[in-house]
């Protein structure tokens, strides 16, 4: 059974990227996941769900979803996770906790887990909880992230969404990190029928 989250999908920024508060309905307290601009929409939905935002975290360290750390720092008072091969690519004079696959980003009663999914970076990572993977630019409802930049591995990639991502339960609901299909969200049940 899962703990009852609350996702809110938020699209931030000129690059369309899917920012999520993730809120733990029990306590309240919540998750940022790759906050890139347009902050009073995304002090909007905290304040509307009177939510604590306990971390902010990084799928991967490409600016487009790092770019407004600092910011939601400030009004959140939150620390940055990102996976450690990523670090490196953060801007800006802040410090991070840094991920490993298997973690566990705990807020309130609800958690997420941390699945290394190399391929568009080398440290891009999901995040699984409460029925939700979020996959950052692993995975988006149609096609994938780059993989001709930096660190990227075209086979990595596809390791990483078949046998991490796609092993899954099939009615895990899969959120993206960019609007890139017809839909906002898919399921691992669909994206199989591509993939495997």
């Amino acid at each position: 059974m899962y703990i009852v989250m609350t996702v809110d999908q938020i699209l931030v920024s000129e690059m369309i990227v899917f920012c999520y508060l993730v809120a733990d309905n029990a306590t309240g307290a919540a998750v940022l996941i790759d906050p890139a601009g347009d902050f009073n929409k995304i002090a909007k939905k905290i304040n509307e769900r009177n939510a604590r935002v306990l971390h902010i975290v990084n799928t991967h360290g490409h600016y487009d979803h790092t770019m407004g750390n600092q910011e939601a720092m400030r009004i959140t008072g939150a620390d940055v996770l990102i996976h450690r091969k990523d670090l490196s690519m953060l801007r800006g004079n802040y410090s991070a906790t840094l991920l490993e696959d298997g973690d566990i980003v705990r807020f309130g009663k609800s958690q997420l887990k941390v699945i290394h999914t190399p391929g568009h970076s080398g440290g891009s990572i999901c995040l699984y909880g409460g029925g939700h993977v979020f996959t950052g630019d692993t995975l988006f409802t149609e096609g994938y992230g780059r993989t001709d930049v930096g660190d990227a591995s075209y086979g990595e990639l596809m390791n990483s969404i078949t046998k991490k991502i796609l092993s899954l339960p099939d009615d895990t609901i899969i959120c993206p990190g960019h609007d890139y299909g017809r839909k906002p969200v898919s399921t691992v049940a669909e994206q199989k029928k591509i993939y495997m």
